[in-house]
């Protein structure tokens, strides 16, 4: 049947949420208001000392542990196979954490979420 994939039916689609705008998408704003609003974020709603923290040398850093372990550690503990989409650190980078390997943790998206809302930060 059009639409579906693994037998299961495709949830519509949506406006997206930027006032005015006529695409319709999957998730909250077509992609180029998806863009504006994490500019937005960035700039207005993130700690300006988090940006320093995660600058080019994390995304490299990042990218090399993703490629090193590229399942997320807490889905293989409970027995599943998922991609890891995120780095996590264990020991938060503004109470002390590093980016040593030790402290790091790769996740899937779903996991890394749960860490943050437990922690009380931005979903991941």
């Amino acid at each position: 049947m059009p639409g579906e994939r693994d037998g299961m039916p495709r949830k519509p689609k949506r406006p997206c949420s930027h006032p005015g705008c006529p695409l319709l998408t999957e998730t909250r704003y077509c992609a180029e208001h998806q863009k504006q609003a994490n500019r937005m974020y960035e700039k207005y709603q993130r700690d300006p000392a988090s940006r320093k923290r995660y600058n080019n040398a994390w995304r490299r850093i990042r990218a090399a542990y993703i490629a090193a372990y590229p399942l997320c550690e807490r889905c293989e503990k409970a027995g599943r196979i998922t991609a890891a989409r995120e780095v996590h650190h264990i020991v938060p980078i503004d109470t002390g954490g590093t980016h040593a390997d030790e402290n790091l943790m790769s996740l899937c998206k779903s996991c890394h979420s749960e860490i943050s809302a437990r922690e009380g930060k931005r979903w991941g």
